[in-house]
């Protein structure tokens, strides 16, 4: 789906309809609307094909609503538009930043949703019966009210009876159904049920009792006043939820969080939190000094426990929940079927077969329910110190913690709830949510005037101030001697660990087109089933059989042509590829997810820790003057750092802390201070300064370093760092000297504070010469403080200003020795790597260079964009880096200039798009038409915060990669690490091929599976309903057969291979559909079908078929013609209606052995798999089955035949059955080689018929790969230029994905 244009301030923006006119019975409602209100026309500078242009969504009706210039980050097709189901999908899609002023959305979407929903609830609901829940939040939903109708309710359960039970199984199956059968709608007011549904694609319907909480009790012990309200706050949503006078909420549970009725806004609202909307100003006085034992009472009641209750689900439930799957449903009615056709043995089979699967589901999830519960039961059982209004400080269990309770903190405590810290400072692990267990700093809410929300205040990211329910707080000071307070800020689930806890209870289900199609694949089959049925019915009803024996024939064949062990099946090759992963370190808590591994053509990366070593060493310092940079001052010599304020910044501007005497912290402030040789120490109680911490943390020269003229520095603040503002500050005193602030950051970054005259004017050239070689550099910086301020009131802003620049931190990040055969071995596939660092852009590009992901006859181009400053509006400039020769300090090395002058013929190569967060957020915003076209070379993306890197990641997805991050952390894409779906041991990134492998072998696993159910149901169902022509049937010995001793086994063991070892450079199928893979299916149906009938035929034709006998076998042995030659009119065999027969035996053996060579067939081994010869087992199966049928088919044992249902055939006739099937093999294979697995003729077919990929990013570079003005070199555009980022993509071909190269 690709977004294509910008925004221009004055002008009216029209949509486009693009592509063939679509019936309106196809759309949804939503996609109809859109088409009825939108206007076919458009500027006439933009390209028909580019659909719409950016600024919100561009909907012509409403054109005067999109001036705002809201952006939208990335691209949505305009008939895509028409095709979605909810107006949250077509939100999220084409991405867009919000904009939040004063808890009032501004964003376009919200006035054009507004139009959707009078329309919407005017035309298709009653007046208040449809509303959003979680607007605008990943788990959005659509809620409808309903109340419950007496009648309906009776007729539903007289229904539930004399279906026996099969009504209440299709109501819990379809929870909507229940819903609209048993209730009326009406408005979510008066409603006492309520159906969610999801906005997501996959339209998830599931349904709610409303319930109600009583505040009689508290009325009794409060005395409480409905004419007053009840909590301080007179906008609260607790407030505001409360009936009167009947003192009653009304409230909905959804995914354990509790929902009330809010009676103003007549909507439902989540409650356990503080309400967004609060300033810090707000917060601190409402709640700084606690809650009165009333409120607590009220909140606690109405809020809900603060537990993250994960009940140990009882193994009955457990049990019930998995039998009631449709699957497990239709094993049980294809048993029930087999038992009253007296085909005992392969139902007691399945229901073996089903037990075992049963008991192992239900074991894993009573497992894991185990674990879970025991990992956050510790969680509900914490003592904590809050204190209370008119109470003081008291002790409580965590569990009756409320939003707004005032926390007191100590050392060594696990945060209950998420709390937004009010006094004093902490240091937390946050390695429970992060994975990271380096000790982070948190900073009290600075008490800010003014109405903005306390999340959107000030320059950095919130979550500073914010200590999560999971973490644990180390250290905890309080400023000038007082406690660490801070304010419950959510509680139960709906906390970070509450949430992170709910992703697993409720993970999102996986969008991937082989899930879908496997759907329509048994649909198809149940289509199948029903012309059979159809067919057996007319077959069986004019031979004038019993009704009952029409009906269990017919039923007989959707077990037929439904293979009911179809889903084991195919799990079994993802538990393989499991393990197979776990062997390797790699572990996975979504197995589904290893197929859509299988189709990843694009991977990105985080450089440190990730492509680069964890360790960084410290290589040297350089010093700066008012002139100049100094000499260089290496570590490596031995030699310490004189002292002076450089010296003085390294020793303290860091995060480190003292704990149990060792010190921790970042590593690379680690390697920083341990370059000083000074040493760490706490401050005693005898230590007191103005506005320090009771505590306060000292760095003292330690005895070997002389000529220091202070005894130590004492920290007394910090602004921690922050991968946002690329800096931290910190304020120390000197013992018996001056206050002084020190920063250490981003090189850049720290200069912009600096004074003009202190900062070099050679510092870009010498920044670049050591990034350029890959060097992670720091710059650091300072200023005197005047003494007369209280060091807690000073506001970051009034620190971080007029500093004077010291110098840069030098530090070696080197390569992991994995790194560049790994880059080395992705790209030779054709996968597309990509870096995504918070580290400096030209590191990053030294680094890309180094391990591959940018090889040396390839060039980058430097991409800067910059916002919009007052007369002048945003730019975008592309400038190309060449490489210099360059005589370095160490050694002579490469580095990387710009070059201001080229050539024509410089656009031969292939190009790379390098650019940093702060360009990819001007671009995203004001020249989003460039952003997909930036994105088909961009390849290094540097300064990205998380929250760049996630957006990055599903703007890649946005143009139809499948995208896979690679980090080492939390910080590499959010807080995504904890919750991602593989974890590997090994610290380096050869786990990603790995992946990869394992994941296109389970793909072309589950495609053989496929094919060979399918064949096996086909081969049985055509076999069958040839048999029901004579109103024969296979004998249950002879399913027996075919079911359990080949079929089972092969399905066991057919998914064994492991993947092949080497990576091509193409991927396999993604799709059940696609031509190949149906051709291969039709085309082998029609061979055995045509064998079948074949046979069928020939064997009536042959002379000995009407000698009046019903054995044809030679009578020189009279042993066997006393056995087997019966009289002339057919006798039925046993009770189950089952005749003898040449047809019966020939269809046999003809479907029998064609499943063994249908196996063998189907079973792929390279490129993607192991060869099928290294299966050893299921070769060994094979050989064995075909073995048994080829004994059983040319052994003359009477008592074999008889039990098998068979009549003895003359030699011959055995001979051309084998040849038969070999023609059939040979064929086959032919067919399965040379066409269907002959990606040369397929690509000829292609080009051909003019087959064109409709991938997003496939469209992109054919329809801009010739365009010969891009990529633009050393030029400026701005954002209000006419025709400003229209141009054509570059096609790199390094990057040809071949996804559809099948």
């Amino acid at each position: 789906m690709s977004w294509a244009g910008r925004h221009r301030a004055g002008n009216e923006f029209f949509p486009s309809k693009l592509g063939t006119e679509r019936p309106a019975w196809k759309q949804p409602p939503l996609g109809q609307w859109l088409r009825e209100n939108t206007v076919s026309q458009e500027p006439a500078e933009i390209p028909p094909s580019r659909g719409w242009l950016v600024g919100g969504v561009q909907f012509a009706k409403y054109g005067h609503l999109l001036r705002e210039g809201v952006c939208s980050r990335a691209s949505f097709n305009l008939e895509e538009c028409y095709r979605v189901n909810s107006f949250s999908q077509l939100e999220r899609e084409s991405g867009g930043g919000w904009a939040c002023s004063n808890s009032t959305w501004t964003h376009p979407f919200r006035k054009v949703r507004e139009e959707w929903n009078r329309f919407s609830m005017g035309d298709h609901f009653e007046k208040g019966q449809h509303a959003l829940l979680n607007e605008g939040e990943e788990n959005e939903m659509e809620i409808f009210g309903y109340r419950t109708q007496s009648c309906r309710k009776t007729l539903c359960l007289a229904g539930s009876i004399f279906s026996f039970g099969i009504l209440p199984l299709v109501f819990y199956w379809k929870p909507a159904w229940h819903v609209w059968a048993n209730c009326i709608p009406c408005s979510l007011q008066e409603a006492d049920v309520v159906l969610l549904r999801t906005t997501d694609e996959f339209q998830t319907y599931s349904r709610k009792k409303v319930m109600w909480i009583c505040l009689s009790a508290l009325n009794s012990a409060f005395r409480l006043n409905p004419d007053n309200p009840f909590i301080t706050d007179e906008e609260s949503i607790i407030n505001r939820a409360i009936r009167k006078p009947d003192l009653k909420v009304r409230c909905i549970k959804v995914q354990k969080i509790r929902y009330v009725w809010d009676n103003l806004e007549g909507q439902f609202q989540k409650i356990g939190c503080l309400e967004d909307w609060l300033s810090s100003a707000k917060i601190h006085l409402k709640f700084g000094s606690g809650l009165t034992m009333e409120e607590q009472e009220i909140r606690r009641l109405i809020c809900g426990p603060n537990t993250i209750d994960v009940e140990i689900t009882p193994i009955w439930k457990l049990l019930i929940k998995e039998v009631l799957n449709p699957f497990y449903v239709f094993q049980l009615f294809s048993v029930c079927l087999w038992f009253s056709e007296d085909y005992k043995e392969y139902a007691f089979a399945i229901i073996i077969m089903s037990i075992i699967s049963i008991a192992l589901t239900v074991y894993d999830l009573r497992e894991q329910s185990v674990k879970l519960h025991r990992l956050v039961e510790a969680h509900n059982n914490i003592t904590v110190s809050i204190y209370g209004k008119n109470a003081g400080v008291q002790e409580l269990e965590s569990r009756f913690l409320v939003p707004g309770d005032l926390l007191i903190l100590g050392n060594k405590v696990q945060m209950p709830c998420d709390a937004i810290l009010l006094d004093g400072s902490c240091v937390v692990n946050e390695g429970m949510l992060t994975g990271e267990s380096i000790p982070v700093t948190k900073t009290p809410l600075p008490k800010m005037e003014g109405s903005v929300p306390w999340r959107t205040q000030g320059e950095g990211e919130y979550k500073r101030h914010v200590l999560f329910c999971g973490t644990e707080v180390i250290q905890a000071k309080g400023a000038c001697s007082s406690t660490v307070k801070a304010v419950v800020l959510q509680t139960g689930f709906n906390t970070a660990k509450g949430d992170l806890v709910r992703s697993i209870l409720y993970p999102r289900p996986v969008s991937f087109k082989l899930y879908r199609d496997a759907i329509r694949f048994l649909l198809c089959l149940v289509g199948t089933a029903t012309i059979g049925m159809i067919y057996t019915l007319c077959v069986y009803v004019l031979s004038g059989e019993t009704p009952g024996e029409v009906v269990k024939k017919a039923l007989d064949v959707i077990t037929i042509a439904v293979p009911p062990a179809l889903p084991a099946a195919l799990t079994t090759g993802i538990m393989y590829a499991q393990r197979r992963l776990k062997k390797r370190g790699i572990f996975c808590i979504s197995p589904q997810r290893i197929n859509v591994c299988g189709q990843l053509n694009l991977v990105c990366f985080d450089k440190t820790g990730t492509l680069t070593r964890d360790g960084l060493d410290v290589w040297g310092v350089m010093p700066c003057d008012g002139n100049g940079f100094r000499e260089v001052h290496s570590f490596t010599s031995g030699r310490t750092l004189p002292w002076g304020p450089l010296c003085a910044a390294m020793t303290c501007c860091h995060s480190l802390i003292l704990l149990d005497g060792t010190i921790q912290g970042d590593p690379l402030d680690l390697k920083m201070f341990e370059a000083t040789t000074w040493e760490m120490v706490v401050s005693g109680d005898d230590f007191h300064l103005k506005g320090a911490p009771g505590c306060a943390m000292i760095v003292k020269p330690c005895g070997t370093s002389s000529q220091v003229p202070v005894e130590g520095i004492a920290v007394l603040h910090q602004f921690p760092f922050s991968s946002v503002l690329q800096r931290m500050t910190v304020i120390v005193q000197e013992m018996g000297g001056d206050q002084l602030v020190f920063m250490k950051g981003a090189p850049e970054r720290v200069a912009s504070f600096c004074q003009p005259e202190t900062v070099p004017t050679s510092f870009v050239s010498e920044l670049q010469i050591y990034t350029t070689q890959g060097f992670r550099v720091i710059g650091l910086a300072y200023k005197k403080l005047e003494m007369d301020h209280h060091i807690s009131a000073l506001m970051r802003e009034q620190v971080e200003s007029d500093l004077i620049f010291l110098g840069l931190l030098i530090l070696e990040n080197r390569l992991k020795e994995e790194t560049k055969p790994v880059l080395e071995e992705l790209i030779s596939a054709r996968i597309r790597t990509v870096m995504i660092t918070g580290d400096n852009l030209q590191t990053a590009i030294t680094v890309a260079r180094k391990s591959g992901m940018v090889s040396e006859s390839q060039k980058v181009i430097l991409i800067e964009a910059n916002e919009t400053t007052g007369s002048s509006s945003a730019s975008i400039s592309w400038k190309l880096l060449e490489e210099k020769k360059h005589i370095a300090y160490r050694n002579q090395d490469n580095y990387i200039n710009i070059r201001e002058e080229i050539s024509d013929n410089s656009k031969e190569g292939s190009y790379h798009f390098a650019l940093n967060g702060k360009s990819f957020q001007v671009i995203s915003q004001h020249f989003s038409s460039l952003l997909p076209k930036i994105l088909m070379n961009g390849t290094i993306f540097a300064r990205m915060s998380p929250g760049q890197k996630s957006s990055l990641v599903e703007e890649f997805q946005k143009l139809d990669y499948f995208v896979g991050m690679c980090g080492d952390g939390a910080n590499d894409c959010g807080e995504a690490s904890v919750a991602s779906p593989f974890t590997s041991k090994t610290p380096n990134i050869e786990c990603v091929p790995h992946l990869i492998k394992e994941g296109r072998a389970a793909l072309v696993t589950s495609f053989c599976m496929f094919k060979y159910m399918a064949l096996y149901s086909m081969i049985q169902y055509v076999g069958v309903l040839l048999l029901y022509w004579e109103t024969n049937n296979l004998s249950n010995y002879q399913f027996l057969f075919q079911d359990l001793a080949i079929t089972t086994i092969i399905g066991v063991t057919m998914n064994l291979n492991g993947a092949y070892p080497k990576l091509v450079p193409f991927r396999p199928a993604g799709r059940l559909i696609s031509p190949p893979l149906l051709l291969s299916v039709i085309l082998n149906i029609l061979l055995s079908l045509a064998m079948q009938i074949v046979g069928f035929i020939l064997v009536q034709r042959q002379p000995w078929y009407s000698m009046g006998m019903h054995s044809a076998c030679t009578l020189q042995n009279d042993t066997i013609s006393k056995l087997t030659i019966l009289p002339t009119a057919p006798v039925k065999n046993g009770t189950n209606g089952v005749f003898t027969s040449f047809e019966n035996t020939t269809i046999w053996f003809l479907g029998t052995i064609n499943c063994i060579i249908v196996a063998l067939v189907f079973s792929k081994g390279k490129p993607f798999r192991q060869p099928t010869y290294k299966n050893y087992i299921f070769v060994l199966v094979l050989v064995v089955q075909l073995s048994v049928c080829l004994f059983i088919l040319f052994a003359d044992i009477p008592e074999l035949y008889r039990c098998l249902d068979l009549l003895c055939t003359p030699v011959l006739w055995r001979v051309y059955i084998v040849i038969m099937l070999s023609s059939n093999f040979v064929v086959s294979l032919v067919v399965e080689e040379a066409i269907i697995e002959n990606r040369a003729l397929w690509m000829t077919i292609k080009r051909c018929f003019g087959y064109q990929s409709k991938s997003q990013y496939r469209i992109w570079q054919r329809a801009l790969a010739n365009d010969p003005s891009w990529p633009p070199i050393n030029q400026t555009s701005y954002s209000d230029m006419p025709g400003c980022g229209r141009g054509v993509s570059y096609s790199n071909p390094v990057f040809e994905s071949n996804e559809d190269q099948l």
